[in-house]
């Protein structure tokens, strides 16, 4: 009997995504961007969002033969209001057109790239002349996110607790981090290209980490007289990007951060893109329950760098998990995991951090608390491996921690977190009077108000912890 034939061709117009962060980075992310035109049918877009505030974007949109600038007003000067009433129509509008084969995005920071990746895949886009209302996923795929790291800022960046409002990215309501977003910027890539910094040892522990958090992403190192290009005007840069030897960045991406570098170029920018594997994220979002460790990272210490991986069989003291948040601040990249806490044994919460900051949040239900019609809807995989771990008293409940520590005790680290876990005696109330434990202490009982019913953490829901905070 015959198998199923090969899957049809995918239509839909490619996206690629390019993020940066500081100054250096960002001016490097439009490169890389004006270096992709030389494909044909290549469209650039950039929303500028520097007067978000006041309603007013400026968009960008460049092709080979030129570029075309317009001035915004939006009613509701905010990110999601950009993306739903400009970005989002404008992509199914140019993946409409046969001369676009390709749309890439330089975001601008205040734009997350997985934020836009949920919104194409699930916002519906509606009054498009010709075109049924649907999410703009239908019409366009993530073909790549690519991630500029400004290797002598993005360490800094990335363990600081600053918010953007207080560097003047963003506007007061917004209590994003720098941490946050530099973070989740190299967490998200499927390819970090990282401008060199002088020191080799920083090299070395900067790669260390993107190992580590990046772990299936290509990355390249580009040369320092990259930056030097920053200063220049457009016509010099794009003379510069096209002057590169072709072929000399598949030598950049092979090497090691110890290693020479060199400057990049258009087929160079291809290479790379070449050599995302192909099971790469390509601005797939996980939910909580997905593993935490992606794509095979080294878990032994590197320049002081090393994965954490913290595994509980019990709960969480609430008080003394709130004792014990500040371990995870400092000398720490990143944190993030599934919590079971003693008082809320029915919610699954979901702990993350970066640099200085941590937002904790609800994930969803125990399948251990839910009924059957509940339990139907589960994904069939997370049912699978809770069955392999699953407890006759507490069921599928456990703790789940994976902590990116470059310059912290992992020893220190663990310690703390075991003191926090509920002790034998207190464990036996968990198990036969919960009501008892249901009036300990909760620190984190306030976003219980609201909790997340499909399984994924809600920004709503997440209250923001900073270093010492209630300590």
């Amino acid at each position: 009997m015959l198998g199923p034939g090969p899957l049809p061709p995918d239509r839909r117009t490619p996206v690629v995504l390019v993020t940066g962060f500081s100054e250096v980075a960002r001016a490097q992310a439009d490169r890389v961007a004006r270096a992709a035109l030389a494909a044909k049918g290549t469209v650039v877009v950039h929303h500028d969002l520097a007067e978000l505030a006041e309603g007013v974007v400026r968009r960008t949109v460049r092709t080979h033969t030129g570029s075309t600038a317009t001035m915004l007003e939006l009613a509701h000067g905010c990110v999601s209001c950009t993306l739903r009433a400009d970005l989002l129509p404008l992509l199914v509008t140019l993946a409409a057109r046969d001369s676009v084969r390709r749309i890439v995005l330089p975001l601008d920071p205040a734009f997350e790239a997985e934020a836009v990746c949920r919104a194409i895949h699930d916002t519906v886009i509606t009054g498009v002349i010709g075109r049924v209302d649907g999410p703009a996923g239908r019409d366009v795929r993530i073909e790549a996110v690519l991630a500029c790291v400004d290797g002598a800022r993005w360490l800094g960046d990335a363990t600081g607790d600053d918010t953007l409002a207080e560097r003047g990215l963003a506007t007061a309501d917004d209590d994003r981090t720098v941490a946050q977003v530099a973070v989740g910027q190299v967490d998200f890539a499927d390819a970090v290209l990282v401008t060199g910094t002088s020191d080799p040892l920083e090299r070395e522990r900067l790669g260390a980490v993107l190992a580590r958090l990046a772990a299936q992403a290509p990355v390249a190192w580009i040369d320092d007289a990259v930056a030097t290009c920053e200063s220049k005007d457009a016509a010099t840069s794009d003379a510069f990007v096209d002057a590169v030897a072709p072929g000399a960045f598949e030598a950049a991406v092979a090497c090691g951060p110890s290693e020479d570098v060199v400057a990049f170029g258009a087929a160079e920018v291809e290479a790379l893109l070449a050599r995302i594997p192909a099971d790469a994220r390509r601005g797939r979002i996980f939910d909580a329950h997905a593993p935490l460790l992606r794509g095979q990272p080294p878990l032994g210490p590197e320049c002081g760098v090393t994965l954490i991986e913290f595994a509980a069989a019990r709960p969480f003291h609430p008080a003394r998990l709130h004792g014990a948040l500040d371990v995870l601040f400092d000398g720490v990249v990143t944190a993030r995991g599934r919590l079971w806490l003693a008082t809320q044994p029915d919610e699954v919460v979901w702990l993350e951090s970066a640099g200085g900051g941590l937002r904790v949040g609800g994930a969803g239900r125990w399948l251990a608390a839910m009924d059957e019609s509940e339990l139907a809807e589960v994904d069939p995989q997370r049912r699978a491996l809770a069955a392999l771990r699953w407890d006759e008293r507490f069921g599928d409940r456990d703790i789940s921690l994976v902590i990116l520590a470059y310059d912290a005790d992992p020893v220190e680290i663990r310690e703390a977190l075991h003191w926090a876990l509920v002790e034998d005696d207190e464990l036996r109330l968990v198990d036969r009077a919960p009501e008892r434990v249901a009036r300990w202490d909760d620190p984190f009982g306030d976003w219980h108000a609201d909790p997340c019913g499909d399984g994924e953490p809600t920004e709503a829901a997440r209250p923001r912890h900073t270093r010492g905070e209630g300590q």
